[in-house]
Protein backbone atom coordinates (compact mmCIF):
# COMPACT_ATOMS: atom_id res chain seq x y z
CA UNK A 1 0.00 0.00 0.00
CA UNK A 2 1.25 3.63 -0.76
CA UNK A 3 1.84 5.51 2.70
CA UNK A 4 0.08 8.61 3.01
CA UNK A 5 1.34 11.56 4.72
CA UNK A 6 3.14 14.38 4.07
CA UNK A 7 4.08 17.37 6.09
CA UNK A 8 2.95 20.68 6.39
CA UNK A 9 4.30 23.97 4.59
CA UNK A 10 5.12 25.77 7.70
CA UNK A 11 5.76 22.98 9.84
CA UNK A 12 2.62 23.35 11.45
CA UNK A 13 -0.63 24.08 9.84
CA UNK A 14 -1.87 25.17 6.94
CA UNK A 15 -0.84 23.87 3.61
CA UNK A 16 0.22 20.66 3.04
CA UNK A 17 3.29 19.65 0.86
CA UNK A 18 2.21 16.08 -0.87
CA UNK A 19 5.22 13.70 -0.06
CA UNK A 20 7.86 12.08 -2.01
CA UNK A 21 6.60 8.35 -3.10
CA UNK A 22 9.10 5.66 -3.67
CA UNK A 23 9.79 4.24 -6.96
CA UNK A 24 8.04 0.99 -6.20
CA UNK A 25 5.02 3.01 -4.88
CA UNK A 26 4.91 4.79 -8.56
CA UNK A 27 5.22 1.46 -10.52
CA UNK A 28 2.63 -0.08 -8.13
CA UNK A 29 -0.12 2.94 -9.10
CA UNK A 30 0.97 2.57 -13.27
CA UNK A 31 0.94 -0.39 -13.60
CA UNK A 32 -2.38 -0.68 -14.99
CA UNK A 33 -1.12 1.43 -17.98
CA UNK A 34 0.74 -1.45 -19.06
CA UNK A 35 -2.08 -3.80 -19.83
CA UNK A 36 -4.20 -0.70 -21.49
CA UNK A 37 -0.98 -0.44 -23.45
CA UNK A 38 -0.81 -4.15 -24.39
CA UNK A 39 -4.24 -3.43 -25.71
CA UNK A 40 -3.21 -0.59 -27.43
CA UNK A 41 -0.05 -2.10 -29.35
CA UNK A 42 -2.57 -4.99 -30.15
CA UNK A 43 -4.87 -2.70 -31.66
CA UNK A 44 -2.26 -0.20 -33.20
CA UNK A 45 -0.71 -3.35 -35.33
CA UNK A 46 -3.56 -5.11 -35.84
CA UNK A 47 -6.65 -2.74 -36.71
CA UNK A 48 -5.70 -1.95 -40.02
CA UNK A 49 -5.02 -5.13 -41.09
CA UNK A 50 -8.16 -7.01 -39.16
CA UNK A 51 -10.44 -4.14 -41.53
CA UNK A 52 -8.61 -4.80 -44.55
CA UNK A 53 -9.33 -8.72 -44.19
CA UNK A 54 -12.95 -7.87 -43.41
CA UNK A 55 -12.62 -5.98 -46.83
CA UNK A 56 -11.83 -2.50 -45.99
CA UNK A 57 -10.25 -0.45 -49.12
CA UNK A 58 -6.62 1.64 -47.79
CA UNK A 59 -8.87 4.60 -49.14
CA UNK A 60 -11.43 3.52 -46.25
CA UNK A 61 -8.66 2.55 -43.64
CA UNK A 62 -8.48 6.14 -42.11
CA UNK A 63 -11.92 6.60 -41.56
CA UNK A 64 -12.82 3.45 -39.84
CA UNK A 65 -9.68 5.06 -37.49
CA UNK A 66 -11.93 8.13 -36.88
CA UNK A 67 -13.61 5.65 -34.39
CA UNK A 68 -10.87 6.24 -31.83
CA UNK A 69 -10.24 9.96 -31.94
CA UNK A 70 -13.64 10.84 -31.67
CA UNK A 71 -14.37 8.46 -28.51
CA UNK A 72 -11.20 10.27 -26.75
CA UNK A 73 -12.67 13.37 -27.78
CA UNK A 74 -16.15 13.00 -26.00
CA UNK A 75 -15.21 10.43 -23.10
CA UNK A 76 -11.68 11.96 -21.56
CA UNK A 77 -13.01 14.90 -20.73
CA UNK A 78 -16.35 13.59 -19.09
CA UNK A 79 -14.50 10.95 -17.51
CA UNK A 80 -11.59 13.75 -16.30
CA UNK A 81 -14.80 15.53 -14.69
CA UNK A 82 -16.17 12.56 -13.02
CA UNK A 83 -13.01 11.44 -11.75
CA UNK A 84 -12.51 15.16 -10.54
CA UNK A 85 -15.57 15.28 -8.44
CA UNK A 86 -16.14 11.23 -7.28
CA UNK A 87 -15.27 9.85 -3.24
CA UNK A 88 -16.21 6.12 -3.47
CA UNK A 89 -14.91 3.76 -1.06
CA UNK A 90 -12.28 2.53 -3.93
CA UNK A 91 -11.27 5.51 -4.22
CA UNK A 92 -11.29 8.75 -6.88
CA UNK A 93 -10.15 7.41 -10.01
CA UNK A 94 -9.56 3.66 -9.55
CA UNK A 95 -13.69 2.85 -10.35
CA UNK A 96 -13.01 3.91 -13.63
CA UNK A 97 -9.89 1.87 -14.28
CA UNK A 98 -11.82 -0.77 -13.45
CA UNK A 99 -15.08 -0.39 -15.10
CA UNK A 100 -12.59 0.64 -18.89
CA UNK A 101 -10.89 -2.48 -18.44
CA UNK A 102 -13.78 -4.86 -18.31
CA UNK A 103 -15.04 -3.27 -21.25
CA UNK A 104 -11.72 -3.42 -22.59
CA UNK A 105 -11.14 -7.13 -22.49
CA UNK A 106 -14.74 -7.56 -23.34
CA UNK A 107 -13.96 -5.44 -26.91
CA UNK A 108 -10.45 -7.45 -27.31
CA UNK A 109 -12.30 -10.47 -27.52
CA UNK A 110 -15.13 -9.34 -29.67
CA UNK A 111 -12.96 -7.24 -32.05
CA UNK A 112 -10.86 -10.44 -33.68
CA UNK A 113 -13.97 -12.28 -33.94
CA UNK A 114 -16.37 -9.99 -35.97
CA UNK A 115 -16.98 -12.44 -38.45
CA UNK A 116 -18.18 -14.83 -36.40
CA UNK A 117 -20.20 -13.11 -34.47
CA UNK A 118 -21.65 -11.94 -37.64
CA UNK A 119 -22.50 -15.69 -38.91
CA UNK A 120 -24.67 -15.61 -35.69
CA UNK A 121 -26.63 -12.45 -35.94
CA UNK A 122 -26.50 -12.12 -39.97
CA UNK A 123 -24.72 -8.37 -39.46
CA UNK A 124 -21.89 -7.08 -41.82
CA UNK A 125 -18.83 -7.85 -40.35
CA UNK A 126 -16.79 -5.11 -41.14
CA UNK A 127 -19.50 -2.75 -39.68
CA UNK A 128 -19.94 -5.06 -36.30
CA UNK A 129 -15.85 -4.70 -36.74
CA UNK A 130 -16.18 -1.09 -36.72
CA UNK A 131 -18.55 -1.30 -33.35
CA UNK A 132 -15.98 -3.33 -31.35
CA UNK A 133 -13.38 -0.97 -31.94
CA UNK A 134 -15.52 1.91 -30.80
CA UNK A 135 -16.52 0.00 -27.85
CA UNK A 136 -12.32 -0.71 -27.24
CA UNK A 137 -11.86 3.01 -28.11
CA UNK A 138 -13.99 4.44 -25.41
CA UNK A 139 -13.08 1.41 -22.80
CA UNK A 140 -9.15 2.50 -23.30
CA UNK A 141 -10.12 6.45 -22.85
CA UNK A 142 -12.08 5.46 -20.03
CA UNK A 143 -9.43 3.83 -18.26
CA UNK A 144 -6.14 5.56 -19.81
CA UNK A 145 -7.13 9.59 -18.29
CA UNK A 146 -7.72 8.52 -14.81
CA UNK A 147 -4.52 7.42 -14.16
CA UNK A 148 -2.83 10.15 -15.93
CA UNK A 149 -4.68 12.27 -13.58
CA UNK A 150 -3.70 9.95 -10.47
CA UNK A 151 0.20 11.03 -11.30
CA UNK A 152 -0.93 14.99 -10.90
CA UNK A 153 -3.14 13.08 -7.77
CA UNK A 154 -0.31 11.25 -5.71
CA UNK A 155 2.66 12.86 -6.76
CA UNK A 156 4.22 16.32 -6.01
CA UNK A 157 5.11 18.49 -9.03
CA UNK A 158 8.81 17.98 -8.80
CA UNK A 159 8.56 14.12 -9.18
CA UNK A 160 6.23 14.58 -12.19
CA UNK A 161 8.58 13.58 -14.57
CA UNK A 162 10.17 10.53 -12.68
CA UNK A 163 5.89 9.96 -12.62
CA UNK A 164 5.53 9.88 -16.51
CA UNK A 165 8.50 8.35 -16.86
CA UNK A 166 7.67 5.32 -15.05
CA UNK A 167 4.51 5.61 -17.40
CA UNK A 168 6.11 5.27 -19.96
CA UNK A 169 8.10 2.64 -19.11
CA UNK A 170 5.45 0.13 -18.91
CA UNK A 171 3.44 1.34 -21.54
CA UNK A 172 6.49 0.70 -23.35
CA UNK A 173 6.60 -3.39 -22.15
CA UNK A 174 3.16 -3.59 -22.84
CA UNK A 175 2.87 -2.62 -26.28
CA UNK A 176 5.75 -4.83 -27.09
CA UNK A 177 4.10 -7.82 -25.93
CA UNK A 178 1.04 -5.99 -27.85
CA UNK A 179 2.87 -5.89 -30.59
CA UNK A 180 4.96 -8.72 -30.73
CA UNK A 181 2.30 -11.58 -29.79
CA UNK A 182 1.16 -11.85 -33.28
CA UNK A 183 4.27 -13.15 -34.81
CA UNK A 184 5.56 -15.21 -31.44
CA UNK A 185 2.07 -17.42 -31.92
CA UNK A 186 2.74 -17.25 -35.49
CA UNK A 187 6.55 -18.89 -34.19
CA UNK A 188 4.84 -21.52 -32.22
CA UNK A 189 2.99 -22.62 -35.09
CA UNK A 190 -0.29 -20.79 -35.09
CA UNK A 191 -1.50 -19.66 -38.70
CA UNK A 192 -0.98 -16.26 -39.62
CA UNK A 193 -2.96 -17.02 -43.22
CA UNK A 194 -6.49 -15.03 -43.05
CA UNK A 195 -9.58 -16.76 -45.31
CA UNK A 196 -11.04 -14.16 -46.67
CA UNK A 197 -13.73 -11.99 -44.57
CA UNK A 198 -12.05 -13.78 -41.43
CA UNK A 199 -9.41 -12.98 -39.08
CA UNK A 200 -5.59 -15.12 -38.91
CA UNK A 201 -5.79 -17.12 -35.81
CA UNK A 202 -2.37 -15.79 -34.29
CA UNK A 203 -4.19 -12.10 -34.11
CA UNK A 204 -7.22 -13.82 -32.58
CA UNK A 205 -5.32 -15.82 -29.80
CA UNK A 206 -3.34 -12.66 -29.39
CA UNK A 207 -6.08 -10.65 -28.10
CA UNK A 208 -7.18 -13.22 -26.05
CA UNK A 209 -3.99 -13.10 -24.23
CA UNK A 210 -4.34 -9.34 -23.99
CA UNK A 211 -7.57 -9.18 -22.38
CA UNK A 212 -6.69 -11.27 -19.83
CA UNK A 213 -3.19 -9.39 -19.02
CA UNK A 214 -5.29 -6.00 -18.73
CA UNK A 215 -7.57 -7.72 -16.07
CA UNK A 216 -4.55 -8.40 -14.24
CA UNK A 217 -2.71 -5.11 -13.95
CA UNK A 218 -5.75 -3.44 -13.38
CA UNK A 219 -6.65 -5.32 -10.85
CA UNK A 220 -2.59 -5.06 -9.32
CA UNK A 221 -3.04 -1.30 -9.30
CA UNK A 222 -6.12 -0.88 -7.50
CA UNK A 223 -5.26 -3.55 -4.80
CA UNK A 224 -1.63 -1.73 -4.21
CA UNK A 225 -2.43 1.58 -4.16
CA UNK A 226 -4.69 3.98 -2.07
CA UNK A 227 -5.83 7.33 -3.31
CA UNK A 228 -5.64 10.43 -1.17
CA UNK A 229 -9.14 11.65 0.75
CA UNK A 230 -10.41 14.31 0.21
CA UNK A 231 -9.39 15.99 3.20
CA UNK A 232 -6.01 15.19 2.58
CA UNK A 233 -6.77 17.13 -0.86
CA UNK A 234 -8.27 20.06 0.90
CA UNK A 235 -5.27 20.43 2.94
CA UNK A 236 -3.17 19.94 -0.24
CA UNK A 237 -5.18 22.79 -2.00
CA UNK A 238 -5.11 24.78 1.62
CA UNK A 239 -8.63 23.49 2.26
CA UNK A 240 -9.60 24.66 -0.98
CA UNK A 241 -10.62 21.00 -2.84
CA UNK A 242 -13.68 21.43 -4.99
CA UNK A 243 -16.72 20.04 -3.31
CA UNK A 244 -18.44 17.46 -5.79
CA UNK A 245 -22.54 18.68 -5.29
CA UNK A 246 -21.84 22.29 -6.79
CA UNK A 247 -20.03 20.69 -9.97
CA UNK A 248 -21.76 20.16 -13.33
CA UNK A 249 -21.10 19.02 -16.78
CA UNK A 250 -21.51 22.84 -17.97
CA UNK A 251 -17.99 23.39 -15.87
CA UNK A 252 -16.06 21.32 -19.29
CA UNK A 253 -16.83 24.47 -21.05
CA UNK A 254 -15.71 26.54 -19.01
CA UNK A 255 -12.58 25.14 -18.06
CA UNK A 256 -12.01 24.69 -21.91
CA UNK A 257 -12.42 28.57 -22.10
CA UNK A 258 -9.89 29.24 -19.23
CA UNK A 259 -7.07 27.01 -20.08
CA UNK A 260 -3.53 28.41 -19.34
CA UNK A 261 -1.52 29.60 -22.03
CA UNK A 262 1.27 27.07 -21.50
CA UNK A 263 -1.32 24.35 -22.31
CA UNK A 264 -2.20 25.85 -25.38
CA UNK A 265 1.08 26.17 -27.09
CA UNK A 266 1.58 22.83 -25.87
CA UNK A 267 -1.94 21.67 -27.69
CA UNK A 268 0.15 22.69 -30.87
CA UNK A 269 2.93 20.71 -30.72
CA UNK A 270 0.59 17.50 -29.85
CA UNK A 271 -0.99 18.35 -32.60
CA UNK A 272 1.74 17.92 -34.52
CA UNK A 273 3.06 14.93 -33.43
CA UNK A 274 0.16 12.99 -32.87
CA UNK A 275 -0.87 13.85 -36.41
CA UNK A 276 2.22 12.11 -37.69
CA UNK A 277 1.91 9.20 -34.83
CA UNK A 278 -2.09 8.69 -36.53
CA UNK A 279 -0.54 8.39 -39.55
CA UNK A 280 2.30 5.87 -38.85
CA UNK A 281 -0.25 3.55 -37.35
CA UNK A 282 -2.86 3.36 -39.71
CA UNK A 283 -0.76 3.49 -43.30
CA UNK A 284 2.05 1.35 -42.29
CA UNK A 285 1.29 -1.82 -42.61
CA UNK A 286 0.34 -1.01 -46.25
CA UNK A 287 3.33 1.33 -46.92
CA UNK A 288 5.10 -1.97 -46.26
CA UNK A 289 2.98 -4.25 -48.83
CA UNK A 290 3.30 -1.54 -51.32
CA UNK A 291 6.83 0.31 -50.82
CA UNK A 292 8.94 -2.67 -49.40
CA UNK A 293 7.70 -5.74 -50.79
CA UNK A 294 6.19 -4.65 -54.05
CA UNK A 295 2.32 -6.16 -53.48
CA UNK A 296 -0.60 -4.04 -55.20
CA UNK A 297 -2.42 -1.55 -52.96
CA UNK A 298 -5.64 -4.09 -53.73
CA UNK A 299 -3.92 -7.31 -52.69
CA UNK A 300 -5.23 -6.98 -48.46
CA UNK A 301 -5.79 -10.88 -48.26
CA UNK A 302 -2.38 -12.71 -49.33
CA UNK A 303 0.14 -14.28 -47.14
CA UNK A 304 2.63 -11.50 -48.05
CA UNK A 305 -0.34 -9.23 -46.88
CA UNK A 306 -0.45 -10.41 -43.89
CA UNK A 307 3.56 -11.16 -43.69
CA UNK A 308 4.14 -7.05 -44.26
CA UNK A 309 1.15 -6.91 -41.14
CA UNK A 310 2.99 -9.25 -38.81
CA UNK A 311 6.35 -6.97 -39.74
CA UNK A 312 4.30 -3.86 -38.36
CA UNK A 313 3.65 -5.28 -35.62
CA UNK A 314 6.98 -6.11 -34.88
CA UNK A 315 8.24 -2.46 -35.68
CA UNK A 316 6.01 -0.89 -33.34
CA UNK A 317 7.50 -3.15 -31.11
CA UNK A 318 10.81 -2.01 -31.12
CA UNK A 319 10.14 1.64 -31.17
CA UNK A 320 8.14 0.62 -27.97
CA UNK A 321 11.52 -0.94 -27.21
CA UNK A 322 13.61 1.92 -28.03
CA UNK A 323 11.05 3.97 -25.58
CA UNK A 324 11.95 2.14 -22.62
CA UNK A 325 15.78 2.92 -22.06
CA UNK A 326 15.15 6.38 -23.73
CA UNK A 327 11.99 6.72 -20.79
CA UNK A 328 14.70 6.23 -17.93
CA UNK A 329 17.14 9.22 -19.58
CA UNK A 330 14.21 11.72 -20.02
CA UNK A 331 14.75 12.81 -16.53
CA UNK A 332 18.45 13.09 -16.04
CA UNK A 333 18.65 14.66 -19.88
CA UNK A 334 15.80 17.54 -18.98
CA UNK A 335 17.49 18.30 -15.96
CA UNK A 336 20.66 18.47 -18.04
CA UNK A 337 19.33 20.64 -21.29
CA UNK A 338 15.44 21.32 -20.31
CA UNK A 339 12.19 19.64 -20.42
CA UNK A 340 11.55 22.01 -24.11
CA UNK A 341 14.62 21.04 -25.59
CA UNK A 342 14.36 17.53 -24.41
CA UNK A 343 10.93 16.74 -26.11
CA UNK A 344 12.40 18.81 -29.11
CA UNK A 345 15.00 16.73 -29.97
CA UNK A 346 13.13 13.62 -29.64
CA UNK A 347 10.46 15.12 -31.89
CA UNK A 348 13.34 15.87 -34.14
CA UNK A 349 14.83 12.24 -34.34
CA UNK A 350 11.18 11.11 -34.38
CA UNK A 351 10.77 12.94 -37.53
CA UNK A 352 13.64 12.15 -38.88
CA UNK A 353 12.68 7.97 -38.15
CA UNK A 354 9.76 8.40 -40.06
CA UNK A 355 11.16 9.58 -43.23
CA UNK A 356 13.90 7.41 -43.35
CA UNK A 357 11.63 4.59 -44.10
CA UNK A 358 11.16 5.75 -46.87
CA UNK A 359 15.04 5.68 -48.27
CA UNK A 360 15.50 2.10 -46.19
CA UNK A 361 14.95 -0.39 -48.83
CA UNK A 362 15.76 -3.72 -47.01
CA UNK A 363 12.82 -4.30 -44.49
CA UNK A 364 15.68 -6.26 -42.12
CA UNK A 365 17.36 -2.52 -41.46
CA UNK A 366 14.14 -0.56 -40.66
CA UNK A 367 14.76 -1.24 -36.75
CA UNK A 368 17.05 1.72 -37.46
CA UNK A 369 14.34 3.95 -38.04
CA UNK A 370 12.47 2.77 -34.68
CA UNK A 371 14.94 4.00 -33.00
CA UNK A 372 14.55 7.98 -33.44
CA UNK A 373 10.56 6.99 -32.79
CA UNK A 374 11.06 5.17 -29.71
CA UNK A 375 13.00 8.44 -28.63
CA UNK A 376 10.58 10.37 -29.74
CA UNK A 377 7.68 8.23 -28.26
CA UNK A 378 9.35 8.00 -24.89
CA UNK A 379 8.84 11.74 -24.74
CA UNK A 380 5.49 12.30 -25.90
CA UNK A 381 4.27 10.29 -23.09
CA UNK A 382 5.91 12.02 -20.27
CA UNK A 383 7.49 14.85 -21.21
CA UNK A 384 4.68 17.37 -22.23
CA UNK A 385 2.37 16.04 -19.33
CA UNK A 386 5.52 16.62 -16.78
CA UNK A 387 5.53 20.46 -18.42
CA UNK A 388 1.45 20.37 -18.23
CA UNK A 389 1.21 19.78 -14.29
CA UNK A 390 3.09 22.64 -13.56
CA UNK A 391 0.58 24.99 -14.72
CA UNK A 392 -2.75 23.50 -14.03
CA UNK A 393 -4.30 23.12 -10.34
CA UNK A 394 -5.01 20.34 -8.28
CA UNK A 395 -8.63 20.31 -8.11
CA UNK A 396 -8.89 20.45 -12.26
CA UNK A 397 -6.06 17.93 -12.82
CA UNK A 398 -8.39 15.47 -14.05
CA UNK A 399 -10.51 17.43 -16.23
CA UNK A 400 -7.53 19.54 -17.88
CA UNK A 401 -5.81 16.08 -18.41
CA UNK A 402 -9.71 15.30 -20.45
CA UNK A 403 -9.25 19.05 -22.42
CA UNK A 404 -5.54 18.16 -23.32
CA UNK A 405 -6.56 15.32 -24.79
CA UNK A 406 -8.85 17.37 -27.42
CA UNK A 407 -4.85 18.49 -28.96
CA UNK A 408 -4.56 14.51 -29.41
CA UNK A 409 -7.25 12.96 -31.01
CA UNK A 410 -8.48 16.33 -33.04
CA UNK A 411 -5.07 16.06 -35.08
CA UNK A 412 -6.13 12.46 -35.61
CA UNK A 413 -9.86 13.23 -36.70
CA UNK A 414 -8.49 15.58 -39.64
CA UNK A 415 -5.83 13.38 -40.71
CA UNK A 416 -8.87 10.30 -40.70
CA UNK A 417 -11.43 12.73 -42.08
CA UNK A 418 -8.37 13.42 -45.12
CA UNK A 419 -5.42 10.86 -44.86
CA UNK A 420 -7.54 8.10 -46.96
CA UNK A 421 -8.31 10.62 -49.71
CA UNK A 422 -4.98 12.21 -50.03
CA UNK A 423 -2.66 8.66 -50.29
CA UNK A 424 -5.89 7.39 -52.64
CA UNK A 425 -6.03 10.42 -54.43
CA UNK A 426 -2.55 12.24 -54.74
CA UNK A 427 0.28 9.29 -54.10
CA UNK A 428 -1.91 6.24 -55.93
CA UNK A 429 -2.65 4.42 -52.85
CA UNK A 430 1.14 4.43 -51.87
CA UNK A 431 0.72 4.78 -48.48
CA UNK A 432 4.51 5.21 -47.39
CA UNK A 433 4.83 8.64 -48.96
CA UNK A 434 2.14 9.75 -46.37
CA UNK A 435 4.12 8.54 -43.78
CA UNK A 436 6.85 10.83 -45.05
CA UNK A 437 4.50 13.68 -44.55
CA UNK A 438 3.76 12.72 -40.95
CA UNK A 439 7.22 12.53 -40.25
CA UNK A 440 7.65 16.27 -41.50
CA UNK A 441 4.58 16.79 -39.22
CA UNK A 442 7.22 15.96 -36.46
CA UNK A 443 9.67 17.96 -37.08
CA UNK A 444 7.40 21.26 -37.26
CA UNK A 445 6.23 20.16 -33.75
CA UNK A 446 10.23 20.07 -32.26
CA UNK A 447 10.35 23.87 -33.89
CA UNK A 448 7.14 24.51 -32.51
CA UNK A 449 8.27 23.35 -28.84
CA UNK A 450 11.34 25.59 -28.82
CA UNK A 451 10.26 28.55 -30.71
CA UNK A 452 6.75 28.55 -28.48
CA UNK A 453 6.65 27.09 -25.62
CA UNK A 454 8.31 28.52 -22.48
CA UNK A 455 11.75 27.27 -20.81
CA UNK A 456 11.96 25.26 -17.70
CA UNK A 457 13.78 28.21 -16.04
CA UNK A 458 10.66 30.69 -15.95
CA UNK A 459 9.93 31.99 -12.56
CA UNK A 460 7.52 30.59 -10.08
CA UNK A 461 5.66 33.47 -9.92
CA UNK A 462 5.47 33.50 -13.85
CA UNK A 463 3.80 30.25 -12.91
CA UNK A 464 1.59 31.53 -10.78
CA UNK A 465 0.20 34.09 -12.72
CA UNK A 466 -0.33 31.57 -15.40
CA UNK A 467 -2.38 29.44 -12.78
CA UNK A 468 -4.96 32.73 -12.11
CA UNK A 469 -5.82 32.84 -16.02
CA UNK A 470 -7.63 29.84 -14.46
CA UNK A 471 -11.43 30.78 -13.03
CA UNK A 472 -13.33 28.86 -11.02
Amino acid sequence: MAVMGGRYADGSSGKRIKPNLSMLQIINMSMGFLGIQMAFGLQNGNASRILANLGADVHELSWFWLVAPITGLIVQPIIGHMGDNTWSPLGRRKPYFLIGAVLCAIGLVLLPNAASVTQMFAANALLLAVIFLAMMDASVNIAMEPFRALVGDMLPKHQGTIGFSVQTILIGIGAVLGSYLPDWLTKLGISNEAPKGFVADNVIYSFYVGAALLIISILYTIITTREYSPQEFAEFEDGKEAEPEKSKFSDIFKDFATIPVQMKKLGIVQFFSWFALFTMWVFTTSALATHHMGLSPEDTHSKAFNDAGDLTGKLFGMYNLWAIPFAFLLTPIAKWIGKKQTHALALLCGGLGLISMYFIKDVNNLWVSMIGLGFAWASILAMPYAMLIEVIPQRKMGVYMGIFNFFIVIPQIINGLFGGPIVSGVFGKQAMDYVVVGGICMLIGAVVTMIFVKSDNETPKEIEEEIKQVHF
